[in-house]
Order: structure tokens, then C-alpha cells, then sequence
């Protein structure tokens, strides 16, 4: 699965899609140049239970660690996601 980036000037997402179609996504807003929030994650439900939302976070939480941010869980599903595993806890702010 090749989950792909793309970011503005304060917000970004990262996400993965088929055939030209975003299946599945998770957004976040910039704080400052060291902080992001995740805000949002949607899979579509053809891919749900597939662990494509997890993935998404788990490349956040890497994302935040090859660019030394802290990332801020709004979105409750990635919150529990990275509740669940304390090897993705080290970027929390």
C-alpha cells in the first residue's frame, strides 16, 4: 500500500487512492514549524477493517519523526490509535 503526502502552507494530508480516487485520508493542520494536529481520518467503506486508517497514522507518526514534530491527536480515531501503541507515542506533544 502506497500511502502518498501532499502539503500547503498549513494544513496537509496524507493519504491513499486508487484509480485516481482518494480512498482514504487523514488531515492536519500546522501549528507553528514543530507542532501538527491531526484533526481528521476517513477510509472508505470498502477498505474499512482493512487497517488502512492505521496506516495513515503510523506514516503521520513517522512523518513527525523525520521532521522532529509533535503531533497533537484531535481526531479521536487516531488518538486511540496511537493510545494503543506506546511505540508511537514518543512524537505526542
Amino acid at each position: 500500500m502506497k500511502i502518498r503526502h501532499r502539503s500547503g502552507e498549513t494544513k496537509g494530508e496524507f493519504y491513499y487512492e486508487t484509480n485516481g480516487e482518494v480512498k482514504a485520508k487523514m488531515t492536519y493542520s500546522k501549528l507553528g514549524t514543530r507542532q501538527i494536529i491531526i484533526d481528521h481520518t476517513e477510509v472508505s467503506d470498502e477498505l474499512r477493517g482493512k487497517s488502512v486508517g492505521k496506516a495513515l497514522v503510523e506514516y503521520g507518526v513517522e512523518y513527525a519523526r523525520e521532521n522532529s514534530l509533535k503531533v497533537i491527536p484531535l481526531c479521536p480515531f487516531a488518538k486511540s490509535i496511537i493510545e494503543r501503541d506506546t511505540s508511537l507515542q514518543d512524537v505526542l506533544r
